[in-house]
């Protein structure tokens, strides 16, 4: 269950802590993917904010229907998208249930970019914007500069994910940064104490658009961040409770469904 309209700290719901596959991988039999452990099962990474009354879900990936079941959410005020990956964008269409609850538009916060792989993902939507059913959307721009949506402060950290700049957000005492392998330095003094980080550690081989696990432990602990949580994860990782027993008690795997409550 995620945290009841009207509490005043910050809310933080793991939605999916999968990569671009998920986990099980389809057709695959390697241990990972056939574990009875939940937290083995991972849907596409994104994440549930609220402070107050406010709602933000950032990235809505092809899991997105599943997620809002799973955790009970039917009121969103905006989405966030880090950028345009389809295992980022492809719910989308799914926003249609809230649009019918709320009987209005939701606005998407993204980059110039991902606006135009939007648009011809879903030109449907604005072929014809009239036509009964389609998602309502708006775009509002998304940039270096920060943002206040209802009651949540937002600070935008620029990443690259190899060659493709991409987005990752601060709220408040938590950071979250998926699809990255390097952050620019200008963005350090914005991770500056932080309560909690959650970043992307694809496995534990290096990887060309990903950290990979050991990059990831080590810019936490550049960051000096009191707790981290690791997300974006393929089964190539290993087995949630065999990976969790090798690292410190104030770093672990994200699992589908972790909450976070902060001041």
């Amino acid at each position: 269950m995620t945290a009841k309209k009207g509490d005043s700290n910050w809310q933080f719901t793991v939605l999916g802590s999968g990569t671009s596959q998920g986990v099980p991988v389809i057709g695959c039999t390697c241990a990972v993917c056939q574990s009875n452990d939940p937290k083995d099962q991972r849907l596409r990474s994104s994440l549930y904010v609220q402070k107050g009354s406010t709602r933000l879900i950032v990235d809505a990936g092809p899991d997105f229907r599943q997620q809002l079941l799973n955790n009970q959410i039917a009121d969103i005020d905006a989405v966030l998208i880090t950028h345009e990956h389809q295992d980022h964008t492809a719910g989308i269409d799914d926003l249609r249930a809230i649009n019918f609850m709320q009987k209005h538009a939701i606005p998407i916060y993204c980059t110039e970019p991902v606006e135009e792989r939007l648009r011809e993902q879903y030109s449907y939507i604005f072929k014809n914007s009239k036509y009964p059913g389609i998602p309502q959307i708006h775009f509002k721009r998304l940039d270096e500069a920060p943002l206040q949506i209802g009651e949540i402060n937002i600070e935008p950290i620029q990443l690259m994910h190899w060659d493709l700049p991409v987005y990752g957000f601060r709220f408040g005492p938590l950071a979250y940064l998926t699809d990255a392998n390097k952050l620019l330095e200008t963005e350090w003094e914005k991770l500056q104490n932080l309560e909690v980080l959650i970043l992307n550690a694809l496995r534990k081989e290096k990887h060309h658009s990903h950290f990979n696990l050991e990059e990831a432990l080590a810019l936490a602990d550049q960051l000096s961040v009191p707790q981290l949580y690791l997300t974006h994860i393929s089964h190539q990782m290993g087995l949630h409770k065999e990976v969790e027993d090798t690292l410190k008690t104030d770093r672990k795997l994200a699992f589908d469904g972790l909450q976070l409550s902060l001041d």
